[in-house]
This record gives structure tokens, sequence and C-alpha cells, in this order.
């Protein structure tokens, strides 16, 4: 199954959910070993995020269901913007950011 990759942690469905903490090269492994599907909303995050793994991940704003037992690598930033915020590539790199697994279990 294709791995999910969301700018945010959000439950794209009623589930039951685990999140944990994955390093760069660990998800550039995921992503490369099953394909993935971006459901990233922000031209400057996907960006970000291309060149963090060094992969092409395009801007993708799609209403996405994640299945059971699908995996999702998450794009969370370190804090969180001001309302209605669109940040630009550079905030984005001032503020941080971190990445995590989130995979759907039920």
């Amino acid at each position: 199954m294709k791995v999910a990759i969301f700018n945010g942690t959000v439950a794209t469905t009623n589930g039951v959910y685990k999140i944990s903490d994955i390093d760069v090269e660990s998800a550039k492994k995921l992503l490369y070993k099953d394909g993935f599907i971006s459901a990233i909303g922000h031209e400057s995050t996907a960006e970000a995020i291309s060149d963090t793994l060094n992969m092409d991940i395009k801007m993708n704003r799609v209403n996405f269901k994640q299945e059971v037992g699908q995996k999702a690598i998450v794009f969370k930033l370190n804090v969180r913007p001001p309302e209605g915020s669109v940040l630009s590539r550079d905030e984005i790199e001032k503020i941080g950011y971190s990445f995590k697994l989130m995979e759907r279990l039920e």
C-alpha cells in the first residue's frame, strides 16, 4: 500500500492511529520501498519536504482517506503558525520541522 504524505497530523477518517517519530533516512526508505501519494496542500511545504527527502514531492490538494494498515509520513512544524497563515519557504525553515510516522491501525 502506498504511503501518504501529509502536512499535519490529522485523522482523515474515523479509526485508531499510532503516531511516532521518524528520522529523514527512515522516511526516505519507506517512501522508496512502498511508493507514495502526496496530500500536501501548500507549495512551500512541498518544496521543503522535497529538498529534505531529496525526492520530488508535488503539492496535491486532495481529500485523502487513510486506509486501515496504511502508513503516512507527516510533516510537522515545530510551532503552530498564526491563524490563516500561509508560510513561505524561508518562514518554514526558520520555524523548523520534523517528521512523524502515522499508522492507521483500525
